[in-house]
């Protein structure tokens, strides 16, 4: 691809970086700018800049936040002794889309995964234990993608909460074995956080 300005150039190879998005797309997106007046792009850079600089993650669940605790956890109309254990932000957001939860969350940052090198000490799992032990928690919804690697982070969490008398449950199988959750449909992963079952004798493969 032959550009006719290196600074054309260098704003497509930035775009390009972005997940998902190739050199003709990043192209398409540089010249909608180019396009647009000098506020409009000057207040897209900004808000990007803006977003950079304050977002902070929640001190309670490790959500994306405004402040030290996120909308979510601060809502008092929500169900604060119902846990919903997810392994990313993203899949906050795809449970939030159904309208179908009403509790608060916990964001582990990533599933045990020792052939990535991802072991339990670098996920939130000790601040889970803590937030059991602390807040008088009742049921832990576990709706992480269900993988051998998610059912090993269950079944690893489970067995530290063992000395606790708290109900585990996990989402129903709507979610096929080795699919993403993000990528569910909103129906299907409503059913499967309303059919949820309990988390008893788990294997982990």
């Amino acid at each position: 691809m032959q550009f006719s300005s290196s600074l054309l150039e260098n704003a497509v190879n930035e775009f390009a970086r972005l997940p998902g998005i190739g050199k003709k797309t990043a192209l398409r997106l540089v010249l909608h700018l180019i396009k647009q007046d000098a506020p409009a792009v000057a207040f897209f850079g900004e808000t990007i800049l803006k977003m950079r600089r304050e977002i902070k993650f929640c001190h309670r669940c490790y959500n994306i936040a405004d402040a030290d605790i996120c909308s979510i956890c601060a809502n008092s109309m929500r169900k604060q002794e119902m846990i919903c254990v997810v392994e990313n932000i993203r899949d906050v957001i795809a449970i939030e889309s159904t309208q179908q939860y009403n509790g608060v969350y916990h964001v582990l940052g990533g599933i045990i995964s020792p052939l990535d090198g991802v072991g339990p000490d670098q996920l939130s799992i000790e601040p889970l234990i803590e937030r059991v032990k602390k807040e008088g928690v009742q049921e832990l919804i576990f709706a992480l993608n269900p993988t051998v690697q998610g059912d090993t982070t269950i079944y690893y969490i489970q067995k530290k909460l063992q000395p606790h008398a708290i109900k585990a449950t996990t989402i129903s199988r709507g979610i096929a074995f080795g699919g993403e959750l993000e990528y569910a449909d909103e129906m299907t992963l409503a059913r499967s956080l309303q059919n949820r079952v309990p988390v008893q004798n788990f294997v982990a493969y």
